[in-house]
């Protein structure tokens, strides 16, 4: 009976092993990448995952995009590593068919730079990189050595006289950039216990794509803060406020980059103003037609039920603690002028409106309007008319509680009506350069290059932001650090080499269904020899 025990318990000794040995190196659906991308520091606003498999690179040296966003020294850089260091003979089979995550992060002074993070395959020995180290005229000095209290390598690349710091984060992943900052920053950075994970795509999803961006809306802003010395830019304002994540797919297109999939809003984060349009239901964009042709860059907002936002909005204040503020305004308001704009307002707001900002740095909020015959009575009695078509708002802030947060930048606009179109400008000058743009029809949407790019956008959608990169020059030239915007004009290829972008949001399930879609300019066949 005591030999039976005493094997009985090393049976279930033995099962137990057995099955935490199994379950330790199964591989679930998302599992290995969750691992891998929770070694990457969370201050990466993108990541980019594609395969390492020679398909892969050949797409794209067919063409200019990858070359063109992340620029030709950075992606020769990464090219010679893979070549030199993924592709030798003695680590290519642990490497080849492995993710590479590219993760973009602020450093200090004024700097951004690349992170990548990769797995070596099953069997793989850090031996083996010893043994490469030992080899003569290989094209790279390896040096062993600690980064950030881990272990890691020095690689010397002789071909582009540049050094790529390697840092071992355990598990056979490995972390690296020709940023020794970074290197350090990603060798001592530890998980926090509230961070926040990405939601995969399924295992299927990702076989199936050729390359994945993931989106941290939260990370965007300190981001801008090393790229942007105007700390207050308005570019992309509204995303960078929303508490979110995304997992989009790379659909392949010679001449632009598309992606699409799902932002997902974290629940029990504070509201932004883009929750208010998780909501509603997507709306056919026709706002856009009427946008001016020196454009620089827009967000529109569509809603399908102009009532519930204007309710939601309500809602949205009350806890923001503004609603004693704007209570005291309208109420002033209403007896001075005799006017209910609240009301007035929301019944006369149709589906769309939008803050546009041109080359000149003009500014423009442009609403639709149900019957702008009907808005411009009221208009006018809460305004200052400096003509028979414009005035200036007798009261401050009232785009901002009429519309929301996106608006705060017309305190005290002056306005026109123009056919059902209200059109706010903080200048009365602004005002005449639009109405000159409206009479005339010299709009964006008249353009060849703008409709081939939109004809690649989604009809529909809830939020959706556009940049005209040659537009936007001006604009980014006072606002970005020098050495950014200098980049940004002088590399070749680089971001003027592509014609604009797009980022949509259309309401899906309480998230957001998300487009992406960055074109480059078109090819002038008369140049072309």
């Amino acid at each position: 009976m005591k030999k039976l025990v005493i094997t009985t318990l090393i049976l279930l000794i033995a099962a137990a092993y057995i099955t935490v040995v199994y379950f330790k190196n199964l591989n679930t659906p998302g599992s290995h990448t969750s691992q891998l991308m929770a070694t990457i520091p969370d201050d990466a606003a993108l990541i980019f995952e594609f395969n390492n498999e020679q398909s892969f690179y050949d797409i794209f040296n067919q063409n200019k995009l990858l070359e063109s966003v992340i620029g030709q020294e950075k992606i020769n850089n990464i090219d010679t590593l893979r070549v030199e260091l993924l592709n030798n003979r003695l680590l290519q089979q642990f490497f080849d068919g492995q993710n590479v995550f590219i993760s973009l992060h602020p450093l200090k002074n004024q700097d951004a730079d690349l992170l990548l993070t990769m797995a070596a395959g099953k069997g793989f020995d850090t031996v083996m990189m010893n043994q490469l180290a030992k080899k003569q005229h290989n094209g790279l000095i390896i040096t062993s050595t600690r980064i950030g209290g881990k272990p890691g390598y020095n690689i010397y690349i002789n071909a582009i006289k540049k050094r790529f710091y390697v840092v071992n984060e355990e598990d056979d992943i490995f972390s690296g950039s020709f940023s020794e900052e970074l290197a350090e920053q990603a060798a001592s950075y530890k998980p926090k216990s509230d961070r926040k994970d990405f939601v995969l795509l399924s295992e299927r999803q990702n076989n199936n794509s050729l390359a994945d961006l993931y989106v941290n809306y939260s990370q965007i802003q300190p981001l801008f803060d090393q790229l942007f010395k105007n700390k207050n830019t308005d570019v992309l304002r509204s995303f960078k406020l929303l508490p979110a994540m995304s997992v989009l797919s790379l659909n392949y297109k010679s001449d632009a980059f598309m992606f699409n999939g799902i932002t997902t809003i974290e629940t029990d984060e504070p509201l932004s103003y883009l929750n208010l349009f998780a909501g509603q239901q997507p709306v056919v964009n026709h706002l856009k037609d009427i946008f001016p042709s020196t454009t620089a860059y827009s967000t529109n907002f569509s809603v399908s039920d102009p009532l519930k936002f204007e309710k939601d909005l309500a809602l949205w204040h009350i806890k923001a603690g503004i609603k004693k503020e704007k209570d005291s305004i309208f109420n002033k308001l209403t007896a001075e002028s005799g006017v209910n704009l609240r009301i007035e307002f929301t019944n006369l707001l149709s589906n769309e409106f939008a803050i546009v900002t041109t080359r000149y740095q003009e500014k423009y909020a442009i609403i639709s309007l149900k019957d702008g015959s009907k808005l411009r009575p009221f208009m006018v009695n809460i305004s200052h008319m400096v003509s028979g078509n414009s005035g200036q708002f007798n009261y401050n802030k009232l785009p901002f509680f009429l519309l929301g947060d996106a608006f705060s930048i017309f305190r005290r606009p002056y306005f026109m009506i123009v056919d059902n179109y209200l059109i706010l400008a903080n200048t009365a000058e602004e005002l005449t350069s639009y109405y000159d743009s409206y009479i005339n029809r010299k709009f964006i949407s008249k353009t060849d290059n703008y409709n081939q790019f939109n004809d690649l956008l989604s009809e529909r959608s809830n939020i959706a932001f556009f940049i005209n990169f040659k537009n936007a020059l001006p604009v980014l030239k006072k606002d970005l650090n020098n050495g950014f915007y200098d980049s940004l004009e002088k590399s070749e290829p680089g971001w003027k080499n592509f014609y604009g972008a797009s980022y949509q949001f259309s309401a899906a399930d309480k998230n957001f269904y998300t487009n992406f879609c960055m074109k480059l300019n078109n090819i002038d066949t008369a140049v072309v020899k």
